[in-house]
Formats: structure tokens, sequence, C-alpha cells
């Protein structure tokens, strides 16, 4: 695996590669990788001739009282863990090759931004993501690029973003990946200390709560957030946000008809941690 800085060098090897007639994944990250981002790398492995991995840090999804400073970041660590799940480029760019002085342009999606997270965090956020985003596309050129589904609702925004602006890049949403005892594999997970680290399981299961209610029958949304709410409040968290959205649009359900997306953020320790899942009605 080779390790480029500047957006010259990472589009040579993109167009070497093409010159052979490959084609091109790319996983975006902001590092501190994990079994999932390396998920996302395997997928990549197994349906494209070359694999680039991003490793950058965005300021611009950041607010001002977030954890942008102390954001976990080991760049030789993920490094070893990228090549060992098949990467062949590692784009790890300083900020300045990112956003050089003078930056102005911001890419702003409106109306599913504008809940869940984008309600909690602000509108930069998905600003953030969506221009950050625009920018590795335009970088990389890949052919598909893959992202976790933990972050369900920045996959519809970066789905809708290559829609509208006729992005050609295929957008593929790899599962969540699971600690054993259920807890979503996250970055921010090493921020939590022991005790927090068995709080923070209750995420998970009150979202097999809430699935235990509709497969039980009841696809009411009070009664099915009332099942999970019970098991937080459980575990002394209180949610940041626990609704019941539509999967495809965030479009908020008053019941889980066909697919229903539950999803949940809460302030666990000094994390803030966000899971979701999909719950389906039977007929």
């Amino acid at each position: 695996m080779r390790t480029v800085r500047t957006v010259a060098d990472v589009r040579a090897a993109v167009r070497d590669a093409r010159s052979q007639g490959a084609s091109v994944g790319l996983v975006p990250t902001m590092g501190a990788l994990h079994d999932g981002h390396l998920s996302l790398v395997r997928r990549a492995r197994d349906e494209n001739d070359l694999v680039v991995v991003s490793l950058f840090v965005n300021p611009t999804q950041f607010g001002p009282n977030e954890d942008l400073a102390s954001y976990p970041r080991n760049e030789a660590r993920d490094s070893e863990l990228a090549a060992g799940a098949g990467a062949e480029i590692l784009f790890a760019p300083p900020a300045d090759e990112v956003y050089p002085r003078g930056f102005s342009t911001t890419i702003h999606i409106a109306g599913i931004t504008d809940v869940l997270d984008g309600a909690h965090r602000g509108a930069h956020h998905f600003d953030g993501v969506a221009t950050v985003v625009t920018k590795l596309f335009q970088m990389v050129a890949p052919d598909a690029a893959y992202f976790g589904q933990k972050d369900a609702q920045q996959v519809l925004v970066i789905r809708r973003l290559v829609r509208d602006l006729d992005m050609p890049v295929r957008i593929v949403a790899c599962p969540i990946v699971r600690e054993p005892d259920g807890l979503a594999m996250s970055s921010r997970n090493a921020y939590l200390d022991p005790a927090a680290r068995e709080q923070a399981t209750a995420l998970n299961r009150a979202l097999e709560a809430a699935e235990a209610v509709v497969r039980s029958g009841e696809t009411g949304a009070d009664a099915v957030i009332a099942a999970a709410r019970e098991v937080l409040a459980r575990a002394g968290i209180e949610p940041e946000y626990l609704e019941l959205r539509s999967p495809d649009d965030l479009a908020e359900l008053d019941r889980v008809d066909g697919g229903a997306l539950l999803a949940v953020a809460a302030q666990v320790g000094k994390a803030r941690l966000i899971d979701n899942r999909i719950l389906e009605a039977t007929p």
C-alpha cells in the first residue's frame, strides 16, 4: 500500500490504474479504524480492482463544542490495518490540501439534513459532510464508495448528493458491525470508561426491545418508541433523540408499515453515540 498526500498524487495513482482498465473503490474515513471500517475496505476489495482509503479528520463537520481536537488519531496504526484489509492507496491529505487558503464553497442538502443529527448537531454538520465527500469524489473519481449503515442519515444524505449532482458514483451501504455485546463499533467508543462502556450497550438492547414489540404485532410508533425508551431509562440514559423515520427520506412515521428506521443518539459518558435499526412489520 502507498500513502499519498496530495490531490495530484492520488489522481495520478487512479489514472494509472484506470489506464489498465481497473475499477476504483473509495472508502472515506476519519481514521481511528476499527472492524466496521475494515468491513468496508474488504467489501471494496471484493468489488474493485483498486481500493483507495481516505484518512482525513474533516474539520468542517465538527461544531465549536465538539471533539475535533480530541478525535483519536493514529495514522501508523490505521495504515497497517487498511493495508491488511486490502487497500492499495491510503490518501491522507493535510487540511490545507483539502481546504486551501480562501476556500469558500459549501454544499448544502435541504430537507433530510433538518432532522435527527442535523437538528441536534446543526446544519454545519451535514454541510461539512456533503462538502468533503464531494471533494473526495472529485479527487479520486471512484466507481463506488463505501459507507457504514450505522451512519444511516449520512448514507441518505450522500445518496441524495450523488443523485442531485449527477455524480457517477455507486454508493454502497454496508451493515453495522457490532461488538460481541451488541455495541455498534465506533471510533468514539474509545472515549468510554468501563462503566460507560457497559452502559452504552443499552442502545442496542433498546433497539432489540423495539424490534420485539414489532414482531409481537404492535406497530404503532408510540409503543415501539416506548419499549426502547424504557430500556434506556433503566440504564440511566436520556436519549438526545429516539425517532421512527422513513428509511428512504426520513419522514416521521406513526407506525411501522413495511420498513421503518428507528434511530437513536445519546451522550454516554464522554461519548456521543448513535445507532439504528430497520424494523419490518410482518404481513
